[in-house]
């Protein structure tokens, strides 16, 4: 496979050579836990056991290193498993961990419930402020700066490269979760970050069908450290889920203009809506973080946030629809609508993190763009 080929060519053919044996275009998916060995020690291509190796999940992460630009990347069996992963390597007692304060609710838990009591400190900062970000960085504790662009789910847009400067002057790696906007529309690590992760469970499965997560970065010690704990602490993906991901990568590229073209429809039709106080999408041009997303991004992605007038006329809107359906996660080919301070950022109550009650969140799908809008519209309409 040629690198230097267009994205969606190589979301199609990187890692997926056909079988040498019978010529199937699709490769096998390798359903078995173990290798035969020719002897003691010796392996064949490098196989021993599938938590440390499997060529159904090898594929998998040579087409996730291709897309997102890395020279390795490692899959995991959710997302969370993967940024979990990725902190170990990274961070020791005393070390500190800087994350925006609009962050997904899992992630601010992950650490401040996992990490925190090991001795890490957290702290959260407004990531589209340049200044703050500077402020909030600690000289010599400061190890991980932990970006999310757009952000989940008020959609903040963050300079990836002028954090990168920043942290890197402090000895800090910068890590960017690009879940939200998949490697077709934004490529963080040619913007200066370190490591990109994913929940490949969204967008990259595509399909609400596959839990899956992932870590790509360059080659080195890092690099060596995740992939040693990956073996060692063995939260792998399995050969069906690794399988799962790849199908729907191969129609990533036309799904996110989809998915893109819809919501910015959407979101244009619902600016002005008297019962809308806030339309949280950054491809409309007052949105604060527009030129900036427009310039680090193929196109804006299909995640539209919304702020109604209180709470519960958030929950009627949230409930009341057809099309979008009420459940959790996002990046599926079908809408979805979810309440984020009860449902993916209920653990942040309290916090900084806490998001409104007020805002409703989006994940516009596939379908046809004028049965979506008459779905939010209506549901709009009566309140």
């Amino acid at each position: 496979m040629n690198d230097s080929q267009q994205f969606s060519t190589r979301a199609i053919h990187a890692g997926q050579a056909f079988d040498a044996r019978t010529g199937s275009v699709i490769p096998p998916v390798y359903f078995t836990t173990t290798f035969v060995q020719d002897g003691i020690g010796g392996f064949r291509d490098g196989y021993e056991y599938t938590r440390g190796g499997n060529p159904t999940r090898d594929s998998l992460q040579e087409l996730l290193a291709s897309l997102e630009g890395g020279d390795v990347a490692y899959s995991f069996a959710s997302g969370l498993a993967a940024e979990d992963t990725l902190l170990r390597a990274v961070l020791r007692p005393a070390d500190h961990i800087l994350m925006g304060n609009d962050v997904y609710g899992g992630t601010h838990r992950l650490v401040n419930r996992a990490h925190v009591p090991w001795g890490v400190s957290l702290s959260t900062v407004d990531m589209s402020d340049l200044d703050a970000v500077k402020a909030a960085i600690r000289p010599d504790a400061t190890k991980v700066v932990w970006v999310e662009t757009p952000s989940n789910p008020l959609m903040k847009v963050t300079d990836i490269a002028a954090v990168a400067e920043l942290a890197h002057a402090a000895g800090a790696i910068v890590v960017v979760d690009n879940t939200f906007a998949t490697p077709y529309l934004q490529q963080p690590l040619s913007l200066g970050a370190d490591v990109v992760v994913h929940s490949t469970t969204k967008y990259l499965g595509g399909h609400s069908d596959v839990l899956g997560g992932a870590v790509i970065l360059r080659s080195g010690d890092l690099a060596e450290k995740v992939a040693f704990l990956q073996f060692g602490v063995g939260a792998v993906s399995g050969p069906m889920d690794a399988w799962l991901t790849i199908r729907g990568i191969k129609t990533l590229a036309v799904r996110m203009d989809r998915h893109s073209s819809n919501a910015q429809t959407l979101a244009e039709r619902l600016v002005g809506d008297p019962k809308l106080s806030a339309v949280y999408y950054p491809g409309l041009p007052d949105h604060p973080g527009h030129a900036l997303a427009a310039s680090q991004m193929r196109a804006f992605g299909g995640m539209i946030s919304l702020q109604l007038a209180d709470g519960v006329t958030a929950r009627r809107f949230a409930e009341s629809m057809e099309l979008f359906q009420l459940a959790e996660s996002l990046g599926g080919v079908e809408s979805l609508v979810c309440y984020p301070s009860e449902m993916t950022h209920a653990s942040v109550r309290g916090t900084e993190l806490e998001v409104p009650d007020s805002v409703v969140r989006l994940s516009v799908g596939i379908e046809d763009v004028e049965d979506l809008a008459e779905d939010v519209l209506g549901a709009l309409s009566r309140l």
